[in-house]
């Protein structure tokens, strides 16, 4: 396990600051880890939601604490284990996972209400959702991390898309999805028999003999690709904190992991961020920035989580304090 460290959670990563923090992984950690999260990721579907039924906002709030929690205390894990850079890159990527997959989360809203998914069954399609994009991501993360170790250029490709992107969200805009309009879900409608009714949890159902996907199999379907697309975008943005595959992996997973209660928890406040956006694009072209100018200045990690707490504050703030005015402004009744 190596030495307990000395150094406070936010030490620069060396004595002058000037790379990533990097480190061998035993395969037996590997898989330890992955079977750990899995043990997470079943035991809340067999122990706490065994029965479908409607998540409420208070059941939402505490799981959602509960998921927080353990991804912050896996900072601890990184911190007797790697020290202080080790468990600063894990920070700042989790942050940024987590801030990136609010988003994400309205979008789910979306695609659920498309479909008309019964409240009691959206949680199981939201695990099955959560399992693919473990899997998605660790393919990701594996050739973002082999991209860069083969070619140096290509970090500046995914300093100028992340700058791209933090542009395209910061915009002011008044787009809606609309999932009718899914080149996936278009194809999937004529490749797969499906029915128009739902059976229970069931993703495929028999009728007559044949066997059928139901729409919770096209809403699966839906949650898959909308993930590959955020995808894109999160990865690089981890990827400008942190080198080391097992930091960008399991910060990432422990994001993800809580990803359900936080759906629960937000899905009807989309209104209420109005600066996310803003405050997202702000976070992504500053992570941007900082993997462009990496090979002549590596910025200390306790700058990159200041950076993004800081934004994440005010943006959070700033939505809350614009909503109560709007509200106190309205006319009573209305």
């Amino acid at each position: 396990m190596g030495r307990l460290p000395l150094t406070p959670l936010f030490a620069a990563l060396e004595p002058d600051g000037t790379r990533y923090v990097s480190f061998d992984v035993p395969a037996w950690v590997w898989v330890a880890f992955v079977i750990g999260i899995s043990v997470l990721l079943v035991g809340d579907l067999l122990l706490v939601h065994r029965k479908p039924h409607a998540i409420t906002f208070r059941e939402a709030a505490i799981e959602s604490s509960i998921w927080i929690a353990i991804g912050l205390s896996f900072a601890l894990v990184i911190l007797f284990w790697q020290g202080g850079g080790a468990a600063g890159e894990y920070l700042a990527g989790y942050l940024i996972e987590k801030s990136l997959s609010v988003d994400n989360v309205f979008v789910w809203a979306v695609i659920l209400s498309y479909f008309a998914v019964p409240a009691e069954y959206q949680f199981r399609v939201l695990f099955w959702g959560v399992f693919g994009a473990l899997v998605l991501r660790a393919a990701f993360i594996f050739a973002g991390v082999a991209l860069i170790e083969a070619f140096d250029w290509i970090l500046y490709v995914f300093g100028a898309f992340l700058i791209f992107t933090a542009f395209r969200i910061a915009r002011p805009h008044e787009e809606e999805v609309h999932p009718e309009n899914n080149p996936v879900l278009k194809i999937f409608r004529r490749l797969v028999p499906s029915t128009t009714e739902y059976d229970g949890q069931k993703l495929f159902t028999r009728r007559h003999g044949r066997l059928l996907a139901t729409p919770l199999f096209a809403v699966l379907v839906m949650i898959e690709s909308t993930d590959v697309v955020f995808a894109v975008d999160s990865i690089p943005a981890i990827l400008a904190v942190s080198r080391e595959p097992f930091i960008v992996f399991s910060s990432n997973a422990f994001a993800i992991l809580g990803l359900r209660a936080l759906y629960f928890l937000l899905a009807g406040m989309a209104g209420r961020f109005r600066y996310l956006n803003l405050g997202l694009g702000v976070i992504l072209a500053f992570v941007g920035v900082k993997m462009i100018i990496a090979e002549w200045y590596h910025m200390p990690i306790w700058l990159s989580l200041s950076v993004i707490g800081v934004v994440l504050t005010i943006t959070i703030l700033a939505s809350l304090r614009a909503d109560r005015r709007e509200q106190m402004g309205s006319p009573r009744g209305s």
